[in-house]
């Protein structure tokens, strides 16, 4: 079954203009999202999907597939509608440019529900929340049914336990798995009321009845959205080297 990784990158950014480009102990941001995507054994090729030139040129530098974009695009998973039209696969996964921590074994997770069992449209993963995350509202939390696929999703902790404790909460990981399919119907879909009020895409599945295969993975310590962040991921990836 082919499957193609897709990796959504833009220069735009209103807390850290140009992260994909950032460097990371030598490496550009994504240049290690990529080789992760790479590592993962479930793709037929990775291709990193921008509007941007700067980028395309340096993903071009370490040998990385590109795919230019239109500018656009209201969300990652309409720039990878786009690519789907161009690339023919039966699964796409999305992994986000902004992700250098992401291990490829969670990549491979997310990816083989759906190499698994054709009847599956959509897979995404989790871990568990802390007590910090649970407070956060860009932590997004997702509460899963008794065959784990995804009630909802959402930035306010759920379940609320109002009788007793709730045991773990789940810490969604923004990794998708989607069949050819289920993208075009994506692009097809209006913004969702729910999607709108959470400010959460994958709520846009969930309202016109894809079921989401949730599976456990393991979460990445931290994406990068601001420079401080990315001064925090240089010194974790330093650790990973050293050990």
């Amino acid at each position: 079954m082919s499957c193609v990784v897709v990796v959504p990158a833009r220069m735009a950014s209103t807390r850290f203009p140009g992260k994909p480009l950032c460097d990371l102990c030598g490496k550009p941001m994504i240049q290690w999202v990529v080789e992760a995507a790479e590592s993962s054994g479930i793709a037929d090729r990775v291709l990193v999907a921008t509007p941007d030139e700067e980028i395309a040129f340096a993903c071009r530098i370490f040998g990385a597939q590109v795919v230019l974009t239109r500018n656009d695009h209201a969300t990652g998973t309409d720039r990878i509608t786009e690519v789907a039209e161009s690339f023919d696969a039966e699964i796409y996964v999305n992994v986000q440019g902004d992700e250098p921590l992401i291990r490829p074994e969670t990549i491979r997770t997310c990816a083989e529900p759906l190499l698994n069992d054709s009847a599956i449209q959509m897979g995404s993963v989790y871990g568990i929340c802390s007590d910090a995350d649970l407070a956060n509202p860009a932590v997004v939390k997702v509460v899963t049914d008794l065959n784990s696929f995804a009630l909802y999703f959402s930035r306010h902790p759920i379940p609320y336990p109002r009788n007793e404790p709730a045991g773990e909460y789940k810490k969604h990981v923004g990794i998708y798995a989607y069949r050819r399919e289920t993208l075009r119907a994506f692009a097809g879909w209006p913004v969702s009321p729910l999607e709108r009020a959470e400010s959460l895409e994958q709520l846009r599945f969930l309202e016109h009845g894809v079921s989401v295969k949730m599976s456990r993975g393991t979460e990445t310590e931290l994406a990068v959205d601001t420079p401080e962040q990315a001064v925090e991921v240089r010194r974790i990836l330093e650790g990973r080297q050293v050990n």
